[in-house]
């Protein structure tokens, strides 16, 4: 495929991405139903003109996966922390979101736990951040790669998901040109995920 095909490729799929997801976060009636259809369409997107790494064994990715889950739930809950001390009424727009948007019921977390995560990770590090290395350095395509993965959250206009997007972006970016691994970079994603919502949530 030439460069000018996938340039063409690379931001039809970004417009249909962001445009789903304004209708998404618009439709809260139905919003896991919209969201996991954008998902499993960039999940399409992505197996069919992606670049998915896998160059660690099982054991490693699963180790790696966990600790850094594990580190990037503690930076974000430590952000968390710092930005109530700034602004007290961060707490309440937190729980405003979660409360529209959260996962509610069993279906809501097989989802997230299933489609949505896989999705977001093989889109955005499977997809847009490889085709991104065909114009500029691995590094710029990480960081370009997690704004984009940001202003996707910020959409929704929560802005504390758009910093929290924008670190984890950044980390999961760099880890995946590191380690050529996407499985880890999944791992890591669903660790962050259960620790977020299920096992120590913020609210």
């Amino acid at each position: 495929m030439s460069k000018s095909k996938k340039i063409v490729g690379l931001l039809l799929s970004l417009v249909f991405i962001y445009v789903m997801l304004y209708f998404t976060f618009e439709e809260t009636a139905i919003f896991w139903y919209l969201y996991t259809f954008t998902l499993l369409v960039g999940i399409a997107i992505a197996i069919i003109y992606g670049t998915s790494k896998d160059e660690l064994p099982t054991w490693q990715y699963l180790v790696f996966g966990i600790g850094y889950g594990t580190i990037l739930y503690g930076i974000v809950r430590l952000g968390n922390l710092l930005i109530q001390q700034i602004d007290a009424n961060t707490a309440k727009t937190i729980s405003k979101f979660l409360a529209i948007y959260g996962p509610n019921h069993l279906w809501h977390y097989l989802l997230l736990i299933f489609i949505i995560v896989v999705g977001e990770e093989l889109f955005w590090r499977g997809f847009i951040q490889q085709h991104l290395k065909n114009w500029v350095s691995p590094k710029i395509a990480v960081i370009l790669t997690s704004i984009l993965f940001a202003l996707s959250v910020a959409i929704s206009g929560f802005w504390p998901g758009v910093l929290a997007a924008l670190v984890t972006g950044l980390v999961w970016g760099f880890l995946y040109e590191w380690k050529k691994s996407l499985p880890l970079i999944i791992v890591s994603h669903e660790v962050f995920i259960l620790l977020l919502f299920m096992i120590l949530p913020l609210h």
